[in-house]
C-alpha cells in the first residue's frame, strides 16, 4: 500500500524525547548532500548539543547510495547507534529498506514522489516533502538546482525538530567561508521548505532538539584536520603524498593550515609535493628525514603496501620520518570508503625481515592533534619511522573535542651531534660511529649532512653494516646490530605514550582496546554497570606494547580485547608478546566496515561472560 498523503496523522502520545535520538539521511552520492548534512550536524553543535556525524558513502564518484547518521545525546554519548529513530529517505533505491529498518515509533521524512512507492507502516510517523514543487518556486539556476534540492530536508528537519533558522544561515555562511551569495541561495531553499512544513504538516512524533550547554567550550573538526594541524605545530617542513581515500583530506588540511607557518616575508616554510605514486612519496620523506627535515606522508593500506621497502630501509638505516595510515577496509582494494582497524599487525611489522615499526594509535581529536606534533619528536628521538595509525571514522568524520593542548616546549631532535658536540663525543669515547650505542638504550648518536667536521660523514645503507656504518656481512656484526635495534624497541615501550587505564572500581573483568572504539566501549560499560557488571578499561596508545598492558592482563580474571577488524589483531599481538598466562584473554573482533556500536559490545561481552 502506498502512502496516502491525505491520511489523518496519528498523534504520538509518548513523552517528549529531547536531544537524545539519532537520524540517518539516505541520499545518492554526488547529489550535494554533504553540505546539507554538515549544516545539520554543525547547527546542533552550535546549539550546545553533544553530537556526532558519520558518513557512510560509496567508493564510486556518483550515483550509489550514501547514508549520513547524526546522533545527538544529552548525556554525551556519541558512538554510532545500531538503530536510528529517524530516517530522511531521499533515495528511491534504498527507501523501502530504510523505512523497514526504523524501530516502532520512528519517523520517516521523504519526498512525495518516493512516498508513492514505499509501503506504509502503521507504527511510524511520515512526513512528505514536495521537493519538485518547492524547487519550481525558486529562482536558482538549473545548473545548481539538483545540488541544492537536498536543502529541502534541512528545512523540514529544522522545522519539525526545532533547529533555529538563523542558526542554519550562520552555519551556511561559515561553510561557504563568508560568501553570502551561495549561503543565501541554499538558505532560501531551507526557508522555503521550513515554511511549507510549518503550514502543511502536523507533527506526530515526540522528538525535538533544544539548546543546552553540553558542547560548551568544545570544538568540532575531523581527525585528519586535527592531525594536520598538529603536524604544522610539530615543525613539519617536507610533505610528500599520493591521493588515496581516506587520507587525501589530511594533506588538504596541511595545505589549508600551512599559512600558520609562513616566514616574515609571507613565504611558505612547508614544501608539499604530490609524488607520482606512494613509493616515490615514501622515498621523498625518508630522504628528507635523513637530511634533517621533519617529513611526513599520509596514505592508507594499499599505499602502505607500496611504501614497505622504504619503511624497511628507514627502520634499518635508522632514519626518522612520519607516516600516517588512515586505515580503510581491506584486504586488497576492499571497501575503500569503510572504516577498519585491520592494518595493525601489517603496519607494526612493516618491512621484510625482522622489522618492527613504532605505531601511535589515536582514538580522538586531541590525540590526533597531539600525535601530529609528538610523532616528530618520537621519530627523531628514536631515529626510526613512526606510523600514526588512525582510521576512516576518525579521519573523515566530524568529532567533538575539548580544545587542544598546544605544545609549549622546544622540538626534541634527539641525539644529534653538531661539530662541537661531535668533537666532545670523540674526546670522551675515543671514537664515533653512526651506530655506536654508548648509553645502553639502543639509540646511537647521529650527524646531519653538512656538519663541518672531518669525521661527521658516513655512508647510509640498507645492507649489513657495523657500528661505523661500514659495509659488513659478518654474522657477529649483524647480530650485534639487530640486538641493539631490539633494545631500542624496548626503550621505546616506556618512552611512547602510555595506555589510558580506568581501574577505579573493584572488577574482575578488563576490557582492552585501541583507537576509535572508546566511545562505544564507554557507553557499553555504563550499560554493563547498570546490570551490576563492573569492568576495568585499558586503551593502548602505542606499539610496541607497554609493560602496563601485561600488568593489566595479570590483574584480571577475564580480559576482552575489543577491536574493529576481522582477525583480532591486537589479541594476536598480545599473545605473541605475552604468551604465558593468557588463557583468560578473549577476542571481541568485528570487522564489518562500520564504526563500533555499544550494542554489539554489550551483547557480545554478556554472551561470552555468561
Amino acid at each position: 500500500m502506498a502512502i496516502n498523503a491525505q491520511t489523518q496523522p496519528k498523534l504520538d502520545t509518548r513523552e517528549p524525547v529531547i536531544n537524545d535520538f539519532a537520524f540517518s539521511v539516505a541520499t545518492k552520492n554526488g547529489s550535494g548532500s554533504q553540505t546539507s548534512n554538515n549544516v545539520l550536524v554543525k547547527a546542533l553543535f552550535q546549539m550546545g548539543i553533544p553530537v556526532n556525524g558519520k558518513n557512510l558513502f560509496p567508493s564510486n564518484i556518483k550515483g550509489l547510495p550514501t547514508w549520513y547518521t547524526i546522533r545527538a545525546s544529552k548525556d554525551g554519548y556519541t558512538a554510532r547507534k545500531a538503530l536510528t529513530e529517524i530516517v530522511v529517505a531521499y533515495n528511491n533505491s534504498t527507501a523501502t529498506e530504510d523505512v523497514a529498518n526504523l524501530p516502532p515509533g520512528g519517523v520517516c521524512i521523504t519526498t512525495d514522489k518516493i512516498a508513492k512507492v514505499i509501503r506504509r507502516r502503521e507504527d511510524i510517523s511520515y512526513y512528505e516533502i514536495p521537493v519538485a514543487k518547492l524547487m519550481r518556486q525558486t529562482e536558482i539556476p538549473s545548473a545548481f538546482r539538483k545540488l541544492v534540492e537536498n536543502m529541502t530536508y534541512v528545512g523540514a528537519v529544522a522545522q519539525l525538530f526545532e533547529i533555529p533558522l538563523d542558526l542554519i544561515y550562520e552555519v551556511l555562511l561559515a561553510n561557504f567561508k563568508g560568501r553570502e551569495k551561495p549561503a543565501l541561495m541554499n538558505h532560501d531553499v531551507v526557508k522555503l521548505a521550513y515554511d511549507w512544513t510549518a503550514d502543511n504538516l502536523v507533527k506526530t512524533d515526540p522528538y525535538r532538539f533544544e539548546r543546552m550547554d553540553g558542547a560548551e567550550g568544545k570544538i568540532m573538526m575531523t581527525g585528519n584536520d586535527a592531525g594536520a594541524l598538529g603536524a604544522v605545530f610539530g615543525g613539519v617542513n617536507v610533505v610528500a603524498w599520493y591521493p588515496i581515500t581516506p587520507s587525501t583530506s589530511f594533506v588538504d588540511g596541511l595545505i589549508g593550515f600551512r599559512g600558520l607557518r609562513q616566514n616574515e616575508g609571507g613565504e611558505n616554510t612547508i614544501a608539499i609535493v604530490q609524488a607520482e605514486d606512494e613509493l616515490a612519496a615514501a622515498g621523498i620523506v625518508v630522504g628528507a628525514g635523513w637530511a634533517g627535515g621533519r617529513s611526513l606522508t599520509s596514505t592508507s593500506g594499499p599505499g602502505i603496501s607500496l611504501m614497505a621497502e622504504f619503511a624497511g630501509l628507514a627502520y634499518f638505516a635508522e632514519i626518522p620520518a612520519v607516516f600516517w595510515n588512515i586505515t580503510r577496509m581491506g584486504p586488497s582494494t576492499g571497501l575503500p570508503t569503510r572504516t577498519s582497524q585491520g592494518d595493525l599487525l601489517f603496519t607494526h611489522f612493516l618491512g621484510h625481515g625482522d622489522s618492527r615499526q613504532i605505531c601511535l594509535l589515536p582514538g580522538n581529536l586531541k590525540e590526533a592533534f597531539e600525535f601530529g606534533w609528538k610523532s616528530f619528536d618520537i621519530s627523531e628521538s628514536l631515529q626510526s619511522p613512526v606510523f600514526v595509525v588512525s582510521d576512516l571514522d576518525l579521519g573523515m568524520n566530524n568529532w567533538l573535542s575539548d580544545p587542544f593542548d598546544y605544545p609549549d616546549q622546544p622540538m626534541t631532535r634527539g641525539k644529534v651531534l653538531d661539530a662541537t658536540a661531535l668533537q666532545e663525543f670523540i674526546d670522551e669515547h675515543g671514537k664515533w660511529g653512526r651506530y655506536m650505542d654508548v648509553d645502553g638504550d639502543g639509540i646511537a648518536y647521529r650527524t646531519l649532512p653538512g656538519t663541518d667536521h672531518r669525521f661527521a660523514a658516513y655512508f647510509t645503507r640498507g645492507t649489513g653494516h657495523d657500528e661505523f656504518a661500514v659495509y659488513s656481512e659478518r654474522s657477529d656484526d649483524w647480530v650485534e646490530n639487530m640486538t641493539r635495534l631490539r633494545l631500542k624497541m624496548d626503550t621505546a615501550r616506556e618512552m611512547l605514550p602510555q595506555p589510558i587505564i580506568d581501574d577505579s572500581s573493584n572488577a574482575d573483568i578488563g576490557i582492552i582496546t585501541f583507537g576509535t572504539n572508546e566511545d562505544a566501549i564507554r557507553e557499553a560499560r555504563d550499560w554493563l554497570a547498570n546490570d551490576g557488571i563492573k569492568t576495568h578499561y585499558l586503551r593502548v596508545l602505542a606499539l610496541p606494547l607497554a609493560s602496563a598492558v601485561t600488568e593489566f592482563i595479570d590483574a584480571h580474571k577475564s580480559i576482552f580485547v575489543v577491536e574493529n577488524n576481522f582477525d583480532g589483531q591486537l589479541t594476536q599481538l598480545i599473545r605473541l608478546e605475552h604468551p604465558e598466562n593468557i588463557s583468560h584473554v578473549r577476542s571481541l573482533a568485528l570487522g564489518d566496515g562500520l564504526p563500533m556500536t555499544p550494542d554489539w559490545i554489550y551483547d557480545s561481552l554478556k554472551e561470552q561472560e555468561g
